[in-house]
């Protein structure tokens, strides 16, 4: 049995709802068509997320992102697809998708696109001081 590309988006639920975590993903291998040319693209996608009460099951979404192989489609569009698919699929509290596609033309296109859930305000951030650099002998 083979595995297919596919358009659908399977989730779990969120094991940890009552608080805001990030989930980062990188997927180094992404590539679809040129619509014009009919050449491959290739990208790097960077899936930042916090969720809610929905995270991505990790084999639909490499099924998803490997549908979009032989499909023609411009990088802007393409990144703003895969952003509202996941939203619709999860409802994330927020969610960030970076596209950084390989030189073409000499040229290197980044396409960032992301999502607030209505209403869904970050924690303030909080700053740390950093250690001394630790070493396992003393002087």
């Amino acid at each position: 049995m083979t595995t297919q590309p596919s358009k659908q988006l399977e989730t779990f639920e969120n094991p940890i709802q009552t608080r805001d975590y990030r989930i980062h993903m990188e997927i180094p291998e992404f590539t679809c068509l040129c619509p014009k040319t009919g050449q491959p693209d290739f990208a790097r996608l960077t899936l930042d997320y916090i969720p809610d009460k929905k995270c991505i099951e990790l084999k639909s979404l490499k099924l998803y992102i490997w549908s979009y192989r032989n499909e023609g489609t411009f990088h802007e569009a393409v990144t703003n697809q895969i952003l509202d698919d996941l939203v619709i699929a999860m409802k994330p509290r927020f969610i960030r998708l970076t596209s950084k596609f390989y030189v073409r033309g000499g040229i290197f296109t980044n396409v960032v696109a992301e999502h607030r859930k209505k209403g869904w305000h970050p924690q303030p951030p909080v700053f740390l001081e950093s250690f001394d650099e630790q070493f396992n002998t003393r002087s």
